[in-house]
């Protein structure tokens, strides 16, 4: 096999592996930056030896040979229980479907800020680089390095347990963990960069959601969440034209819809509902109500803004607000220029002064509006703040269109 075919192979094996690799070597070193050196140099070794032949289970021969190497430098290390280790010790035993879990509660110990739960959360559970964390939350490099750098001492420094946390504790733990799960969903959804998703990171969100079901399947939240995340994902194929362009929900092609995808999270949803209107189960009730509309005109868009209306008094966030006035603008009859003035109080909201949707909804309204010159302005701030390609060209065609 060619030194070309390998490296696809093993960058396949690092998306798909890296978290459950890293997780199995925490959990025999409780030391975070041990673990890291030591799967990095199994993926590297994985380069050197995988054209001889590549193993039967990948993910196996990579965990094994990570442990291998960190047993090696553990027992060359002189001082190690002089080392603060992870708090609780536990027996080593065999690699645990868990193992990615008890990493991603880790990650998100309340004991952490939530930024750094974030960052950490990507380097670790993702297998990002520093550059590459940065790049997903539109922060600089060295402000990503020292997110993670503290994040990782304060775990040392304050014994921050490796493990799912008991039964008793996991109401107070798993909101942090559900909304660290759909930030790095929502990092792959729209990615910075030159493609419009990254399907890693995606595909890594979506497992964890699985996992966080199977761990407590009775929870509405965890189901809601799975069931919102793939509601999204089910509408992927579609998001791009042949050539590459971005579509929009209004004028997506629903035959390109994934079927089983989404009967698969309109059930979850459904049953979150039934159970619980927690903010992810409501954040699911809006997406099950465009996925199962018949079209974007049939959209039921009262009740939309209704389900936004409920988000606001449990999680009045200016987000949820902004999406709320972008749904009451599709309303039937909607008065846009109340509509313009709920966008314009939310311009002085600090957490939307980057966010780009915020100038691209008002923009929207005002094109709709007859407001064109205004409209083209609002355009060119979301384009400046747009992080992603492929949306930027969206956005640039929709300001040209004004202009003509």
């Amino acid at each position: 096999m060619s030194a070309v075919e390998v490296a696809r192979v093993v960058e396949g094996a690092h998306r798909e592996c890296w978290s459950t690799v890293l997780a199995s070597v925490v959990r025999l070193t409780r030391d975070l930056d041990l673990a890291e050196d030591c799967t990095q140099d199994a993926f590297v070794r994985a380069l050197r030896t995988w054209p001889d032949g590549i193993p039967d289970n990948p993910g196996g021969w990579l965990t094994t040979v990570a442990r291998r190497l960190a047993l090696d430098r553990l027992r060359r290390e002189t001082t190690l229980r002089r080392k603060l280790p992870l708090l609780v010790e536990e027996p080593v035993e065999d690699e645990q479907p868990t193992d990615p879990l008890r990493l991603v509660f880790t990650c998100c110990h309340p004991a952490l800020a939530r930024d750094s739960q974030v960052a950490l959360t990507l380097r670790l559970i993702c297998g990002l680089t520093t550059r590459e964390v940065a790049a997903v939350l539109l922060i600089g490099e060295a402000t990503a390095a020292a997110r993670i750098t503290r994040a990782k001492k304060k775990i040392a420094a304050a014994g921050i347990p490796y493990r799912i946390p008991a039964d008793h504790e996991l109401a107070g733990r798993v909101d942090v963990v559900l909304t660290v799960v759909h930030l790095v969903y929502t990092a792959g959804h729209v990615a910075a960069g030159p493609e419009l998703t990254r399907a890693d990171l995606t595909g890594r969100a979506i497992e964890l959601g699985r996992l966080l079901v199977r761990l407590m399947p009775d929870e509405p939240e965890p189901q809601a969440l799975l069931g919102l995340l793939l509601m999204t994902e089910a509408r992927g194929d579609a998001r791009l034209s042949e050539d590459g362009e971005l579509v929009l929900l209004a004028d997506q092609d629903r035959s390109r819809w994934d079927p089983r995808m989404l009967a698969e999270g309109v059930s979850r949803a459904t049953a979150a509902l039934m159970r619980g209107h927690g903010r992810f189960a409501l954040q699911a009730a809006v997406a099950g109500l465009h996925v199962t509309a018949p079209s974007w005109e049939k959209t039921d868009w009262r009740q939309v803004v209704r389900m936004y209306d409920a988000m606001l008094v449990s999680w009045p966030t200016p987000i949820v607000a902004l999406n709320r006035a972008a749904a009451h603008s599709l309303v039937p009859g909607a008065d846009l220029h109340e509509v313009l003035s709920e966008l314009d109080t939310l311009g002085s909201e600090p957490a939307l002064a980057t966010y780009a949707y915020l100038p691209a909804t008002r923009a929207d309204v005002l094109t709709r509006l007859g407001r064109r010159a205004e409209a083209a302005t609002a355009y060119e701030e979301a384009i400046h703040l747009t992080a992603n390609e492929a949306e930027r060209r969206f956005l640039t065609h929709r300001l040209q269109a004004l202009t003509r």
